[in-house]
């Protein structure tokens, strides 16, 4: 099987869907005549035109409205932020109308459209380009929230999230454009709300989604040389989350460690932690472990980044307390 860049997954994703659905169109800065910020849309302006590969200015809330109301009368946009921490500008427009157009109109108008771009921290950016949204958006009723990992998650994730006739959030990182992997040259799509188990193990539950995924599946490989086997869970999408294959691998290992970027109040591995304590609580051997980032904003410094991030040496050290209860 071919290999390609997340970025070219991406892209291949949008533009077969381009080729199928003439409604479809791509709106964001730097789109069209700079090819995408990150290059993720690179040639798509000269096929499909400025019609439908469109640069919009520095105005998040004035284009994420425009895609809306696009949305409402029969096209399907996808709506591109150069950085999820910019869709606060715009979150009116996500919250209070993408998401509750087909509750508030009884079903007179849906919203299918996808708001994509990276998410997380990417390095040295600061405080305000660092933040992790995937629980602010996957809080709110009527959104769905992506999250892929490899290249081959990201086309097929993308193309369902497309097709999709509800508001699809999709999130991204600057540090996985780069990153190759095998994804088919054929028609395939990845199902919404289905987790993957990346790795098979016996003795203990990794769940993590994500680039932090690269964490969750570095720790395991660590792991492996003392005998332990973890097995690791990619979620994919945070919004439905796909309880049933968490609950199933406790059920197996009897324990749970969820990694996750995010700060710790009111994150998605607090919800797991509550559903798992809920759904398998007389299988869990042991408490069950999170690691997030610690609850301060991002700073500049290489190294309070590394102290403050999650990393392979915190989910070892958690997966052995739940292991030996320490």
């Amino acid at each position: 099987m071919r290999e390609i860049q997340f970025r070219e997954a991406l892209r291949e994703a949008m533009s077969e869907e381009m080729r199928r659905d003439k409604s479809i169109f791509l709106m964001g800065e730097e789109v069209a005549e700079y090819n995408g910020a990150y290059k993720v849309s690179q040639g798509m302006l000269e096929e499909f035109g400025a019609e439908r590969v469109i640069d919009t200015p520095i105005a998040e809330l004035g284009f994420a409205g425009v895609g809306v109301g696009a949305a409402m009368n029969g096209l399907r946009p996808i709506i591109e932020f150069m950085t999820f921490n910019f869709s606060l500008v715009a979150i009116d427009q996500i919250i209070n109308a993408s998401a509750k157009i087909l509750s508030m109109s009884a079903g007179q108008y849906g919203n299918p459209i996808v708001f994509r771009g990276p998410t997380g921290n990417a390095g040295q950016l600061g405080a305000q380009h660092s933040q992790n949204f995937e629980n602010w958006f996957a809080n709110t009723p009527g959104l769905k929230v992506v999250v892929p990992f490899t290249p081959y998650d990201a086309k097929g994730l993308l193309k369902s999230a497309i097709r999709d006739n509800d508001p699809v959030i999709f999130m991204e990182s600057e540090v996985m454009y780069g990153d190759k992997g095998e994804v088919p040259a054929e028609e395939y799509l990845i199902p919404l709300g289905v987790a993957d188990v990346k790795r098979a193990g016996t003795d203990v539950t990794i769940v993590s989604f994500g680039k932090i995924m690269k964490v969750a599946l570095a720790a395991a490989a660590e792991l492996e040389k003392e005998g332990i086997s973890a097995e690791v869970i990619d979620l994919r999408t945070v919004r439905p989350i796909d309880y049933a294959t968490v609950v199933e691998s406790v059920k197996k290992t009897n324990r749970l460690v969820i990694v996750e970027e995010a700060w710790p109040l009111a994150a998605i591995s607090s919800e797991i932690t509550y559903h798992v304590q809920k759904y398998a609580f007389d299988y869990l051997d042991a408490p069950i472990q999170r690691v997030n980032s610690l609850d301060v904003p991002l700073p500049y410094a290489p190294t309070l980044i590394q102290a403050i991030l999650p990393n392979v040496e915190k989910t070892i050290k958690a997966v052995k307390a739940v292991l030996y209860k320490d």
